[in-house]
């Protein structure tokens, strides 16, 4: 059941809609920032990324409180369908790409505005008109460099967050923008191992994205990386071998993503000079951290349960109590609905305006952009989320997915007698299809049709169903696997 009542499809109107604009803020700051500098002098202005994410937006979640705006059921189609919401995030790119471009700039060679008004022979009426030292040269110091990678780093790491909302859809256009979108940070491969890696494996240890209760962020974060890497090129390889392709190819997702950042990074190198290359490391060092941060708390010590598929045992389909919510509205304008969380898993193909929120996810203690803060600081994060973990699971934390190496101590910490006792593991009775014409994803209607095959996934035209591996997951949402496709029977 929805945790906030609804009305009716004829009368509910989303109360969010042009406040979904906001979201086009973030990838500004590089223009509010470099403004804000060059009229008053104020470095503290070159920092505003890091600013408005640990400082403002937290705030603004704990001013503003919680989001009342939940869509019902029957208005989740007609939602989807209406393309105002999609062209919110298209526009996201180009204003990311503008100001990444002009941040470059600045820090290579100083105020870029000025050198334009000089190259148009408007050198002297810019520095005679305009305020502050906005038409006139000046480079930064290493510190103001320092800041100003930092902040646009910030707008690169909320553009995955972009790229995340876009890798999901059919579309793809939006697929190809959603590499786009990553090419800033250097981290494409986040367009593989999210949707066909997290989804499949998420809240299990195999699950490099997901952390351990007892995890810190800063044990976390090279577990991810490295783990989402090598997990990235594996799914990748299995793809392409399935083909009877090599995976050292242009066709191959990973690679031709990263060539993306190569490209980008090298125009510039070329461009601005080598000078910029840490600069440009330390931003997409930035970007890839704060995506890695709201990874650490969307899925902290949560657990799928073990079930059995017949003669398979395989983990129980993703439920919304397997991801932490948060309904903090400044939040969830910045970042697309990405605090619903519970519902993106269960549905991962819905688009973020869609999104609702249900009484059974457990709840964070205010937006992601407050429990970013609470991550850096382990201590003050173990005394926040420790005690909501043993909540959840009701005091039995052998249910948890907990750090092996904190194991013992913790549960020796918490413990208290289990509510119910320990949860049996379920059996699924399957019968095996043999006679297949097609296979259709219950979750989000991905459909497998024998005779065309799928040449994407390396399933060539009239490979039969029973030829289909038994762990490969639905292409689409990733939630599902082949056992629970619904088959149709051939005639």
């Amino acid at each position: 059941m929805a945790s906030i009542a609804a009305t009716t499809e004829s009368t509910w109107r989303d109360g969010k809609r042009y406040l979904w604009l906001i979201g086009l803020v973030v990838p500004s700051l590089a223009f509010v920032a470099f403004l804000g500098f060059a009229v008053t002098g104020w470095a503290a202005w070159l920092w505003l990324g890091p600013i408005l994410i640990l400082g403002v937006i937290p705030l603004a979640d704990l001013v503003l409180g919680l989001d009342p705006n939940n869509p019902p059921a029957e208005a989740v189609k007609a939602l989807e369908a209406d393309p105002y919401y999609r062209w919110i995030v298209y526009a996201y790119i180009p204003v990311q790409y503008l100001g990444f471009l002009a941040a470059m700039y600045l820090i290579a060679r100083g105020n870029p505005l000025a050198d334009f008004l000089g190259s148009v022979g408007l050198a002297d009426w810019g520095a005679a008109h305009l305020p502050g030292g906005l038409g006139t040269p000046f480079e930064l110091t290493t510190m103001e460099k320092v800041g100003a990678a930092i902040s646009i780093g910030c707008v690169g790491g909320i553009a995955i967050n972009t790229a995340h909302e876009l890798g999901h859809k059919r579309p793809k256009h939006e697929k190809w923008l959603s590499k786009v979108a990553l090419a800033q940070s250097g981290y494409g491969h986040f367009f593989i191992e999210h949707n066909r890696g997290h989804h499949v494996r998420v809240a299990t240890p195999e699950d490099p994205a997901s952390s351990r209760m007892g995890e810190s962020f800063y044990a976390f974060w090279p577990r991810t990386v490295i783990g989402s890497l090598r997990n990235a090129w594996r799914l990748e390889s299995k793809r392409l071998a399935r083909r009877g392709q090599h995976p050292f190819r242009l066709g191959n997702d990973l690679l031709n993503a990263w060539a993306m950042t190569v490209v980008l990074w090298a125009a510039l190198v070329l461009w601005l000079g080598p000078g910029l290359l840490p600069y440009l490391l330390l931003q997409g060092f930035i970007g890839l951290s704060l995506l890695e941060v709201v990874n650490y708390l969307e899925h902290y010590g949560m657990l799928r349960e073990k079930v059995h598929h017949g003669d398979v045992e395989r983990y129980e389909k993703v439920l919304q109590r397997h991801s932490w919510n948060s309904n903090n509205i400044a939040t969830n304008v910045f970042l697309y609905h990405l605090q619903r969380h519970s519902d993106h898993h269960a549905n991962p193909t819905r688009r973020y305006q869609a999104l609702r929120t249900f009484d059974e996810a457990p709840v964070l203690p205010t937006g992601y952009a407050g429990m970013i803060v609470l991550a850096l600081l382990p201590p003050l994060w173990r005394r926040v989320m420790d005690p909501r973990v043993a909540a959840h699971f009701e005091g039995d934390l052998t249910r948890a997915n907990i750090d092996p190496r904190k194991r013992e101590r913790i549960l020796a910490a918490h413990a208290v007698a289990p509510a119910g006792g320990p949860a049996a593991t379920a059996t699924i009775e399957v019968r095996e299809a043999t006679d297949v014409d097609a296979a259709t994803c219950p979750g989000c209607g991905y459909r497998y049709e024998v005779a065309a095959g799928d040449e994407h996934e390396g399933f060539a035209a009239g490979t039969p169903w029973t030829d289909i591996p038994g762990d490969w997951p639905c292409p689409d949402c990733g939630v599902r696997e082949k056992r629970d496709f619904v088959v149709e029977a051939a005639t």
